[in-house]
């Protein structure tokens, strides 16, 4: 991993703490430099072991930019609770934070197809298996994309702690936690309120509603 040089003790130095991160995340922030100019786009993205997928359209000239060889970055970030302090200076926030750097592999064929079914099931657990698969021509239309995941190459962050204690006592220090819940789905106008919801979507559900989905990794001091 890459040497933080800010809040040290915040760095997370096991790759399992990168693979706790990425996964509990589903989009990112997507970089790279296209002439001359910083160009970012947030992106739906899952981890397939060593690779992190990604796809976009085949018409988008950054990502044949970054296809060819460009460099790029992947950012995530888990917002896990505001941190109340007693003063503004030390109120701040719980989060899981992940970068990671590298260059894009496009992915054809077979490796293709995989990767953008692993993305689908990734967002909505195991939809590809309730679907038609995509068409030669949906296919055409889509690049799959891999970022691997090398040594040396990523940097993890993490805080989960309550606020620093000041001299100054206010009126109330602490955490607020946060997450991210489902709602109740909302059928599209075609399909009737008492369809069964498929497993796919029940599981969506369930994914959001599990406070291991939540859990921060490690344990911060600032």
């Amino acid at each position: 991993m890459d040497t933080l040089t800010r809040y040290p003790d915040r760095a997370r130095t096991d790759r399992e703490d990168l693979d706790h991160v990425l996964d509990a995340a589903s989009t990112c922030t997507f970089a790279t430099v296209l002439d001359g100019q910083p160009w970012l786009v947030p992106m739906f993205y899952a981890r397939d072991g060593d690779r992190i997928l990604l796809h976009g359209s085949t018409g988008a000239g950054a990502l044949r930019h970054v296809a060819a060889g460009a460099p790029v970055a992947v950012s995530v970030m888990l917002l896990d609770g505001i941190v109340v302090a007693e003063d503004l200076y030390h109120s701040s926030a719980n989060y899981r934070s992940a970068v990671v750097r590298g260059t894009i592999e496009q992915l054809r064929g077979k490796d293709a197809l995989d990767a953008l079914n692993r993305l689908s099931d990734t967002l909505i657990p195991d939809r590809s298996a309730e679907v038609p698969g995509p068409s030669g021509k949906q296919l055409a239309a889509t690049s799959a994309l891999a970022l691997t995941i090398l040594p040396r190459q990523w940097t993890v962050k993490a805080r989960n702690a309550p606020p620093t204690r000041t001299d100054t006592p206010g009126p109330w220090a602490g955490v607020v936690p946060l997450r991210t819940v489902a709602e109740p789905p909302i059928p599209a106008p075609w399909i009737s309120d008492d369809a069964p919801l498929p497993t796919s979507v029940q599981r969506l559900i369930a994914g959001f509603g599990s406070a291991a989905s939540h859990e921060p990794t490690g344990v911060g001091t600032h």
